[in-house]
């Protein structure tokens, strides 16, 4: 079942989740600043990933609406603190295409 607008809107702002969404922004900057320079669209993405290193706050409130709005993230349930309930590599699964779309 999907998130109502409220629970999606609350979500966007919960300080927990967020701090996930950073998390999952910097792991997916790590591994972009490793792969080869061939890669398609490197230049835009490397750019992305050190803007990321150095303002990891600034992308994750840039992506966290993209990532609420994931079907993984809006199938899961809200915790009692009102933090998704979506594992770990779920959220980074969301997080990468949540940014993939971006760039």
């Amino acid at each position: 079942m999907a998130l109502t607008y409220e629970q999606s809107s609350d979500l966007m702002n919960n300080p927990a989740f967020r701090g996930r969404v950073k998390v999952a922004c910097l792991k997916y900057a790590t591994y972009i600043n490793d792969e080869p320079a061939n890669t398609p669209a490197h230049s835009t993405r490397i750019k992305w990933a050190h803007q990321t290193m150095t303002m990891p706050d600034a992308s994750a409130a840039q992506v966290t609406p993209t990532v609420v709005m994931d079907g993984a993230v809006q199938a899961a349930d809200i915790s009692t603190d009102g933090d998704s309930t979506i594992d770990d590599a779920g959220l980074q699964s969301a997080t990468e295409n949540a940014i993939n779309k971006m760039l």
